[in-house]
């Protein structure tokens, strides 16, 4: 049954003028969505980036300490992107797998590459409960290696977010991990080399633009 949050939908009849016209109305604005989104990849392509070249030696030992065994999709996709990182163009890559598949590790191996580097990562979440979980496990992943760990949520006070966002500025976080918060307008990287977004299908199209 259709459920309307308390506001009753307006019904039109198909081939009616009514239908003709919200039809219409639907149309321009899905085209209008798809030349905005023609327009950034065209602008994205003549971009240059920053090219993450060769394995540094952070990395490297990261890698050793994992504990599992890589699968080899799972490593395939290590691969690719850390290929895309040493690339001068801009990397938009979806990495796609089931709960339990190992796409945090890759994500993972991708913002130590960015960090060994002096540049920070910032990790978007859709939920705080998510955003809480992947800090607690890049945490116990990065602690041996020096590297710094922040979660950013809308449950922390006004004064923590404060002294975070100078944190940042002055590039004393490697890696963010938080919700919607990381889109505020009053949050600034120093150093900003790479964005990861968990569960992209989950955010729309202006916040992952």
């Amino acid at each position: 049954r259709y459920r309307s949050m308390g506001v009753a939908p307006k019904l039109d009849k198909l081939g009616s003028p009514s239908w003709e016209k919200r039809f219409k109305k639907v149309r321009n604005g899905v085209g209008a969505l798809a030349e905005e989104l023609i327009k950034q990849m065209a602008s994205r392509a003549n971009q240059k980036g920053h090219a993450y070249l060769g394995v540094p030696q952070l990395l490297n030992d990261f890698c050793l300490s994992f504990p599992y065994r890589e699968t080899p999709d799972q490593q395939q996709a290590i691969d690719d992107v850390l290929a895309d990182l040493a690339s001068e163009s801009p990397m938009n890559r979806l990495i796609i797998g089931d709960v339990g598949f190992g796409k945090t590790e890759v994500a993972m191996r991708a913002a130590i590459r960015v960090v060994a580097e002096g540049h920070q990562v910032a990790l978007l979440c859709p939920t705080t409960i998510l955003a809480i979980q992947h800090h607690r496990t890049f945490v116990e992943r990065c602690i041996d290696f020096g590297i710094r760990v922040a979660l950013l949520t809308r449950l922390q006070t006004a004064s923590i977010k404060k002294k975070l966002f100078k944190q940042l500025q002055n590039n004393e976080i490697d890696i963010l991990i938080g919700t919607h918060a990381i889109l505020g307008k009053d949050l600034r990287f120093k150093r900003l080399g790479l964005v990861i977004v968990d569960e992209e299908h989950r955010f729309g199209v202006k916040q992952k633009g």
